[in-house]
Parts: C-alpha cells; sequence; structure tokens
C-alpha cells in the first residue's frame, strides 16, 4: 500500500506459483507418494478445524446470531435467501473435492465399493465441519467484518486465545489450501487421461511414465497452466469461475444419468443412483438456482470456456472418438 492509501497488487503472485509448481512435480513423481503426503496434510487441517471449533465455541457470543438469517438487502441480494444461494454458488468450488474422489476410480482396488464410501463418508464429515465452522466464526464476529482472506484468523483475533492459535489457524488455512491444489489437479490429470484414452484428447494426454507409471505429460501441462491462473488471476474471478464451471458439470451430470437410464436400461451399471427420477431434478434445480445467483460477469466468462470447450470438441474429439469410429465400424459392417 502506497503512502495515499493505494493498493498496490502483484503483477505475478510467485509463491502461489512456486506452490504448484512444487505438487505438480509430486503428481508426477507418483500417484502413492502424493496420497501419502495429502493424508498427512489433511489429517492436520482436520486438527487444526476441530481445534478452531472446541476453542472458539467457548468464545461465542449469542448476539451476533440475531438476525440469524438478515433480510434481504443491498443493490446485488447480498442477503436473505438471495444471498444464501449466492454464497452457496460462489463457494461451491469446495464440492469438487467430492467429485474428485471418483476420479480416482482406475487406481482404486475396489472402486465399485470404496468409491461410494469415500464420496458420501467424506460428504457427511465435510458437512458437519462446514456447519460447525460457520456457527463458530460468526458467532466470534460480526459477519459484515468476515468479507476479508482469511475470516478464521480474523475470528481468532478477537479472542483471547489469538497469541498461540492464530498461527496455528494460518499454518492449517495453508496447508489445506495445499491439500485442495493436490486433489484438484490429480483429479484434472486424471481425467485428461480418461478422455485421450477414450480418443477425446490426443494421445499425448494419455501417456505414462515408464519408471513412476503416471500419465506426466498431463500433468506438466495441467501444472503450467494452473501456475499461470494461479499467478496472474483474482483470487475471487477463479473462485466464481470454478463453482459456475462446477454446477453446470452437475446439472448435464444429473440430466445424462436420467437420459441413460431411458436409452440403456440395461446397461451395467457399477455406481448406481437411488431415487434418480428424485436426486436427479432436484441437483438440477439446485444448482440452477445457484447458477442463476452468480454474478454476470462468471456468465460471460463460462460461455466463453464452453466456446473453447465446443470448438476442441468437434473440431478434434468427436473424430477421433473410440467409440465413434467403433460405431461407425459396426455400421458398416451390418451394411
Amino acid at each position: 500500500m502506497l503512502a495515499d492509501g493505494t493498493v498496490v497488487r502483484p503483477y505475478f503472485n510467485l509463491p502461489a506459483a512456486f506452490i504448484v509448481v512444487l505438487i505438480t512435480t509430486l503428481l508426477i513423481i507418483g500417484i502413492r507418494e502424493s496420497a501419502n503426503f495429502n493424508s498427512l496434510i489433511v489429517l492436520v487441517k482436520l486438527g487444526v478445524v476441530v481445534l478452531f471449533i472446541i476453542v472458539g465455541a467457548l468464545y461465542v457470543n449469542r448476539a451476533y446470531w440475531h438476525p440469524f438469517l438478515p433480510p434481504n438487502q443491498g443493490t446485488f441480494g447480498e442477503f436473505g435467501w438471495t444471498g444464501v444461494l449466492r454464497g452457496a454458488g460462489v463457494i461451491f468450488f469446495a464440492y469438487i473435492g467430492f467429485d474428485a474422489v471418483s476420479t480416482a476410480a482406475q487406481e482404486a482396488r475396489n472402486p465399485e465399493r470404496d468409491m461410494p464410501i469415500g464420496i458420501l463418508g467424506s460428504l457427511g464429515i465435510c458437512t458437519v465441519l462446514y456447519i460447525a465452522v460457520v456457527l463458530v466464526l460468526t458467532g466470534l464476529t460480526p459477519f459484515r467484518q468476515l468479507n476479508v482472506p482469511d475470516p478464521l484468523a480474523l475470528a481468532i483475533d478477537s479472542t483471547s486465545a489469538r497469541v498461540w492459535l492464530s498461527p496455528i489457524v494460518k499454518i492449517g488455512a495453508l496447508l489445506g489450501t495445499t491439500a485442495v491444489i493436490l486433489v484438484m489437479m490429480l483429479g484434472q490429470t486424471r481425467v485428461f487421461y480418461s478422455m485421450a484414452h477414450d480418443g477425446l484428447l490426443p494421445k499425448a494426454f494419455g501417456h505414462i511414465h515408464a519408471r513412476f507409471r503416471t500419465p506426466y505429460k498431463s500433468t506438466a501441462l495441467t501444472g503450467a497452466c494452473v501456475a499461470l491462473a494461479g499467478g496472474m488471476l483474482p483470487l475471487r474471478i477463479v473462485g466464481e469461475l470454478v463453482s459456475i464451471g462446477t454446477l453446470l458439470a452437475f446439472v448435464i451430470v444429473s440430466a445424462s444419468v436420467m437420459v441413460m437410464r431411458k436409452k440403456h436400461p440395461d446397461l451395467r451399471r457399477p455406481f448406481r443412483t437411488p431415487w434418480v427420477w428424485v436426486v436427479g431434478p432436484l441437483a438440477i434445480i439446485v444448482c440452477g438456482a445457484q447458477m442463476l445467483a452468480l454474478p454476470g460477469d462468471t456468465w460471460i466468462r463460462l460461455f466463453v470456456w464452453m466456446a473453447i470447450g465446443l470448438v476442441i470438441y468437434f473440431g478434434y474429439s468427436r473424430r477421433h472418438s473410440v467409440l465413434d469410429i467403433a460405431e461407425k465400424k459396426n455400421d458398416g459392417v451390418r451394411d
């Protein structure tokens, strides 16, 4: 910050890019090493979260919870149910972590059993922790003061435990972010690998390292793109863009599951969706409502990314799809 109060932002966030490079290297070295590193970080992160909940609960001021849901107000509907939908939409990128579990199915020993347990188990635990953290957070500090990059640290600083707990919370937040980056990049590289295997992307995305047995080319490319984006783009824009993309993906997947039940009812399904005609429509409605609550500029970025994806699909993927080529061969045999 300059003497006149002007905030000068760095042109490139070098620490963020450096962390991404380290994680990319770890992912190339191997899935076991990455999993062990991630497990250690997750244990530390969970310990910090539980510690924050227990210690913070001792200092909660219940007066900060009234009104518990402030009436809708503000130019963009910051409060009320409109604010709830917008807030849920903005932070929806957190749910990519549960979705990323499914991308590692090829490396699970018993995916039909492990995937549902991993996804539903982590979803249940995180839901309880999310609610507990928010209750403590809003009970320590008035919610209007929490629109900062480090709300947990801010809340702890308002208590007498700030001397010893604040550094721990900040370290836990840093480790938590690192774990998220690792899981997200792991999931993205496995998506690229599967797409390359199906012919939707060039074969280079599916090349496996002779020694480390990982898709090193797609991992390196993903790491380079993430490092550049993390170094140059503001966090708010990245978060909103990722959230609306995730919400759209959930809408598409929910609709696709119902379409597949109609078009291919006899197809073998290792992973089944219970009550699909209830879960599917509800998922589309809830995700769609959260998308509508997001800012207009986020929609513009979504359409740009969708256009890029459609160009890749119609320019390359559709003509090289393994499934499409196989169907054309079968049609030729029948003719």
